[in-house]
């Protein structure tokens, strides 16, 4: 009798294990891809009236700016940052939107590491072994 239960637990478990080892490979397999894809990302932003136009990459970095001519006809340097920094947040924050959705369709639903670049929260990344730790596991 123990060695019958022995037998379908450890086929339980085999079966869990080849399902995690499955999603393991697509995702690693996927990898290449995504590195590629993160690498090219750029996202474009214009301000309002058009005068600026900021360009982000996969991280939110800064790649280009472009200025208007026009703008140095309004001779207003201060009104000029602001639509500066204006138009370079939008363009980071909307690259920052566009690696999530990249990322998450490379990852299982519900992944710490989707939820941390939500988030920009760590205790995403350590929830599960949070949890498996004060459980004793």
């Amino acid at each position: 009798m123990a060695e019958s239960v022995d037998r379908d637990a450890n086929h339980v478990l085999r079966a869990r294990f080849d399902e995690v080892y499955g999603q393991y490979q697509r995702l690693r397999s996927g990898l290449d891809e995504l590195q590629t894809k993160l690498t090219e990302l750029r996202v474009t932003e214009r301000s309002d009236d058009g005068q600026v136009t900021a360009m982000a990459g996969a991280r939110g970095e800064l790649v280009s700016i472009e200025v208007s001519p026009s703008v140095f006809h309004d001779r207003d340097a201060k009104a000029l940052s602001r639509k500066i920094t204006a138009t370079v947040l939008r363009a980071s924050a909307a690259a920052a939107e566009a690696t999530r959705e990249l990322v998450a369709g490379y990852l299982p639903p519900g992944s710490p590491s989707v939820e941390f670049l939500r988030t920009n929260d760590f205790s995403a990344l350590f929830g599960r072994a949070d949890v498996v730790l004060s459980r004793g596991e």
